[in-house]
């Protein structure tokens, strides 16, 4: 079984790091500044729907999650952020003839990440910046959870048990109409419970384009931005007991059409991201779509 919120849960954090009032990518991380003392809060909401199965088992799997970020700018050019997932996962299946289906919610593992711009340009109409990051994830979900059918797969588990690392570096610019994001991001999983997820890489690219108003006056109380959103993910084989599975990882591209409604103070967003191309491994479940919809408030 393929599908995982560790891969929809991390890019979470990293849409909040930016407090000005502009639009940032939904599906993966900014390298526009968070000013010095200023805290950021974003609350997502996030579902994931996985339906088609190429196995006979007619696997079907859901994931409803409340995804709650904290940022905290300690200089002009390092941030620290935190990100805390609750999550209700439910999975149905035909197994020997039989319908079963398995659930669990809870708090997820806690994310810590930090962030340091390495360069910047600032022009009289546009602005551009580089930035590294580095994170963890922690194993503060549980991972040992169980039902009558015995004890639940990794990927219904809240957490995973195991220590996670992942870092990389995003390119931002931004002008008064447009703005543009490209990211790489490498995630190197711990092992729990005789289980390791596969490692992940991903390659982003996003534009976002201000829609309204067409031109800049005084009085105007917000800005409306659609953008448009590219992920091309790449995720190794789980390893359980040692061994690879065979029915895990592969190469996912998707494209995310999003809308924010930006102001001072206060971020609307939305956008639903879709494979448009799935080569995954075996009979590794394939994704349908994940929406994804929220704010941010800069305190």
């Amino acid at each position: 079984m393929n599908p995982s919120f560790r891969g929809i849960v991390a890019p979470a954090i990293l849409g909040v790091w930016t407090s000005a009032a502009i639009a940032a990518p939904l599906t993966f991380n900014t390298a526009l500044p968070v000013s010095t003392d200023e805290w950021i809060v974003r609350e997502q909401f996030i579902y994931m729907k996985s339906t088609d199965d190429p196995s006979p088992m007619k696997r079907r799997m859901e994931v409803s999650a409340l995804v709650t970020t904290l940022g905290y700018g300690v200089t002009r050019d390092f941030a620290v952020f935190g990100m805390l997932p609750y999550a209700d996962k439910r999975l149905s299946m035909n197994a020997g003839g039989r319908d079963a289906s398995r659930s669990r919610a809870g708090p997820g593992d806690l994310i810590l990440m930090g962030r340091y711009t390495a360069h910047e340009e600032n022009g009289r109409r546009y602005t551009f910046r580089i930035a590294p990051f580095l994170g963890v994830k922690t194993p503060t979900g549980s991972d040992g959870a169980s039902d009558s059918l015995g004890r639940l797969p990794p990927p219904l588990q809240p957490g995973s048990g195991s220590w996670d690392w992942q870092g990389g570096a995003v390119a931002s610019w931004q002008t008064l109409e447009w703005g543009g994001d490209i990211q790489f991001a490498h995630r190197a999983n711990g092992e729990a419970n005789r289980f390791r997820a596969g490692a992940t890489s991903r390659l982003d690219l996003s534009v976002q384009r201000r829609l309204w108003p067409r031109t800049l006056g005084e009085g105007v109380p917000g800005f409306l931005y659609g953008g448009l959103e590219a992920n091309l993910v790449h995720v190794g084989k789980n390893r359980m007991r040692g061994e690879d599975d065979p029915n895990s990882g592969g190469t996912t591209l998707y494209l995310t059409p999003t809308v924010q409604y930006v102001t001072r103070k206060w971020v609307l967003e939305a956008g639903i991201q879709i494979p448009v191309s799935q080569r995954l491994n075996g009979t590794a479940l394939e994704n349908d779509y994940i929406l994804t919809t929220g704010f941010r408030l800069n305190l």
